[in-house]
């Protein structure tokens, strides 16, 4: 964001779809016993997920969480449950749609909805432009009367039919107690954001006597009583024309205004339907919507060059970055900021050396080392997670993908075991697929990403300084996390590392669960040298039992030397080929044949940090394949080059790519992900043509030559680590909104170390301050004075509007003496002092 700029809104979901109850009903026979359903979501009308199908349930328990930013604006979000008949059919059961306006009541909190029922009639988006206005014309016999003038401008966001754009048009009437007048417009063809420019005449009133061919009565006092009705719909041109909705405005309005211009969004039809949804079930969510509103980046360098010093603070529990941990102590995410924002700037590994050193000193027996949620383990999952995302990929997917894909029974436990089961078959399936993992964890560390090997070789080296005499615990310091916290937690839930799309079944989830419950023993079996007699279920001894005579112990003490050894390597992580996205498309055909046709063909697409490529079907041999070194440009493409939503170029050094994406959110990780993994190539280009070359020229800029250069500059993309997408404004942004949230706590702390040092008042009592850490409470209170001062400025700037925005940074910088002054001797806090002088000037 320039300095010029006030800021933007960059927003979020954090969406979990728990489960459904009594959902019902369907249409078709046997309803309830075939009822297979799955829920989807969407913004506005468009689909952007789906879960899997569940099996004939009525009470189905879906369990799918999803996270995606919004690359739009949108209305409302929507989530509909489909349920699956005979011949794949789908057949809706219902509905919750919540406009984003109320999306702030049932942020951060799980609740039950009723499912309401899905009436095409009601399934409206969009908006539209009109101007109004009330013209007074003399008839031929001399009388005055009104002519209502209405100018139908545009309209936007106009929903997806069978997943492309409409052809829509719209009907103009006047209605009235005794009348109605209906004109229509022409028909757009394939846009979503049609513009008609058409204007209709309406009479309003007119003298009695030149009324007698006419079949109505109008008098001036009835313009109370009349009313514009805008109805949208599609063209269907053989079929019944679909309703895309409508908008009401009464004539009256212009008694007070004689030019009305604005935009309507567009209603359904009669309000929508009011039937009764209580028989169609319920569906319990818990929605996280995150908005942040991101300020030029000057204004977060104070609060940021703070938090990067935390560090070189001794001790480090007064640095801001321990205080932030230790304020947002029991809300897990709040680390999550801090840690990108460290490591962006490669501070992480300094930091989080100095808070594992300072949760050792507390610690008392090696055998509890890094066991609890403390700061330094938050920080450390939070890092391996961001860090370790294409090392999972490279380790794990290909087997976690075979053991969902075959899907053969593993379970040994006694009680559970079903009728016909044959317990030595699952104990083999299942020692299998555990030595396949196995291996691939103990293989890997090559892969391992190097920032990943000095903090566990920080982690060895701390742990053996604290317990010298323990020949353990050089091992359990690092098993604890890249066991425990890192492959065993990946392995049980593959979906929350995007290892699966989807949340696997219940029997595969349970071969999943026993999978990681012997690799978190094994390593830390290896690392601690545990014997069987420890194990507390008498078949998970039994299964260890095979496992003895594959030498696990040294296996696992040999991975976590490569990994925290004091030798410098470098990772190969990324010299292997890792898939970053794939999914199915649609791509127009490139012409390559001299007959061929350019039409869209769904393609399965691939992008790795080598290559981009298209498949006819997943798992099918490459048709193109084109070296992301010869990637000039990714970027949007028009909606009127080829009359689609969501599509966007890949510009190489030959013909361009055109695709289209499924939905939105498909299309804004693509254009992510392709322009990340080309960031650094040097024949990018500098400007683009955002539509295609037909007829003989670019439909953009109407150049004749092929070879034109663009007309349009590139979207800039910011240099960074592929696996460290990280915007340092936003994650500044959202410390910011934690301390500023928590000033309460800030304060008790800031009192706290007064307290204790700086006022040398009366002493508290100790549990008054045993929830913070203060070591030293003259380095912890400056710190914490310099904080909430930031808090008070940057608070007052984050509220203004834009003009008054950049009078108090201009005040700000041009008299610093005037308001420390004011500040200092009036009773006024810095947010007062502040609107007080941008009032005054």
């Amino acid at each position: 964001c320039s300095p010029e700029d006030p800021g933007f809104n960059l927003s979020g979901f954090d969406l979990v779809i728990g489960e459904a109850k009594n959902l019902g009903p369907v249409s078709g026979p046997n309803r309830q016993r075939d009822l297979c359903t799955f829920c989807t979501i969407s913004l506005d009308q468009e689909e952007v997920f789906r879960t899997k199908v569940f099996d004939k349930s009525v009470s189905p328990f879906y369990g799918e969480d999803f996270y995606f930013e919004i690359p739009r604006p949108f209305q409302c979000l929507s989530f509909y449950v489909y349920a699956k008949i005979v011949f794949q059919r789908e057949l809706s059961v219902g509905k919750v749609s919540i406009r984003k306006d109320d999306l702030c009541k049932y942020s951060g909190k799980e609740h039950w909805f009723s499912l309401h029922p899905v009436d095409p009639n009601s399934e409206v988006q969009g908006k539209v432009h009109l101007e109004m206005r009330l013209n007074e014309v003399i008839t031929e016999n001399g009388s005055v009367g009104q002519h209502l003038v209405v100018r139908i401008i545009e309209c936007q966001g106009l929903p997806l039919i069978s997943g492309q754009n409409c052809d829509p048009y719209a009907t103009v009437s006047l209605v009235g107690p005794a009348r109605s007048d209906q004109k229509k417009t022409k028909v757009k063809k394939k846009t979503s954001n049609p513009h008609f420019e058409e204007t209709f005449f309406f009479e309003v009133t007119r003298s009695s006597s030149y009324s007698k061919k006419s079949n109505f009565q109008v008098e001036e006092e009835d313009i109370e009583k009349l009313e514009i009705k805008v109805d949208l719909w599609n063209n269907e041109n053989l079929a019944q024309d679909v309703f895309l909705g409508e908008t009401r405005v009464p004539v009256k309005i212009l008694r007070n205004d004689h030019i009305h211009k604005a935009w309507y969004l567009l209603q359904p039809k009669g309000n929508g339907s009011k039937s009764k949804s209580d028989d169609l079930g319920s569906l319990r969510l818990k929605l996280t919507y995150i908005e942040d509103t991101v300020l030029p980046s000057a204004c977060y360098t104070p609060l940021c060059n703070l938090l990067l010093k935390s560090p070189d603070v001794k001790p480090i529990s007064a640095s801001a970055a321990h205080i932030l941990g230790d304020i947002c102590r029991e809300r897990y995410e709040a680390v999550l900021p801090m840690v990108r924002l460290l490591l962006h700037h490669n501070r992480f590994v300094p930091f989080v050396s100095a808070v594992a050193a300072l949760e050792l000193d507390n610690t008392q027996e090696a055998n509890t080392i890094f066991r609890g949620n403390s700061l330094a383990t938050r920080c450390i999952d939070d890092m391996m997670k961001i860090v370790g995302k294409n090392y999972l990929a490279v380790t794990l997917k290909p087997v976690i993908d075979e053991i969902c894909e075959s899907n053969k029974t593993c379970e040994i436990d006694p009680i559970k075991l079903k009728e016909g089961d044959n317990v030595e078959v699952n104990k083999e399936n299942l020692q299998g697929y555990v030595q396949k993992v196995f291996s691939s964890i103990t293989q890997s560390s090559s892969s391992c990403p190097p920032l990943m090997c000095d903090v566990f070789r920080s982690l060895r080296h701390l742990a053996c300084k604290r317990f010298p005499a323990d020949p353990h615990v050089q091992y359990s310091a690092v098993s604890s996390f890249v066991f425990l916290r890192f492959f065993a937690v990946a392995v049980l839930s593959p979906h929350s590392f995007q290892l699966r799309s989807h949340h696997p079944d219940p029997e595969i989830s349970r071969t999943l669960t026993l999978i990681s419950k012997t690799i978190q023993t094994l390593g830390s079996w290896g690392s601690l040298s545990k014997k069987l007699s420890s194990f507390k279920e008498t078949y998970m001894y039994d299964f260890f039992k095979s496992f003895q005579e594959e030498k696990c112990i040294e296996k696992v003490k040999k991975f976590l030397d490569e990994i925290s050894s004091n030798v410098s390597k470098e990772s190969s992580g990324l010299e292997d080929a890792v898939v970053l996205k794939e999914g199915e498309v649609q791509k127009r055909g490139q012409g390559r044949k001299r007959l061929g046709k350019k039409n869209f063909k769904k393609r399965w697409l691939r992008v790795t940090n080598r290559e981009l490529s298209y498949h006819k079907h997943k798992g099918k041999e490459a048709l193109c394949i084109i070296n992301v070194k010869n990637i000039q440009a990714v970027e949007k493409l028009d909606e009127s080059a080829f009359n689609r939503k969501n599509m966007f170029q890949v510009v190489h050094s030959e013909k361009p790519l055109y695709v289209q994406a499924g939905n939105c959110v498909e299309a804004s990780e693509w254009l992510e992900v392709l322009g990340q993994v080309s960031r650094c190539n040097e024949g990018r280009l500098a400007t683009f043509h955002p539509s295609n070359y037909t007829s003989g020229a670019w439909q953009c800029c109407r150049s004749q030559s092929n070879n034109a250069p663009g007309c349009k500059p590139c979207t800039s993309v910011v240099v960074a680590n592929l696996q460290l997408d990280i915007d340092c404004d936003r994650e500044t942004e959202r410390i910011f909104s934690l301390l500023s949230s928590n000033d309460t706590k800030l304060q008790n702390m800031e009192d706290a170390c007064a307290s204790m040092a700086v006022y040398q008042g009366p002493q508290r009592e100790q549990e008054d301050y045993s929830k913070f850490t203060i070591q030293e409470p003259k380095e912890t209170f400056q710190t914490l004075k310099q904080l909430r001062n930031g808090i008070i400025m940057q608070k007052h700037f984050k509220y203004l509007e834009h003009s008054k925005w950049k009078m108090i940074r201009y005040l700000v910088s041009a008299f610093p003496i005037l308001i420390s002054y004011m500040i200092s001797s009036t009773s006024m806090c810095n947010s007062c002092t502040i609107t007080f002088i941008a009032c005054r000037f």
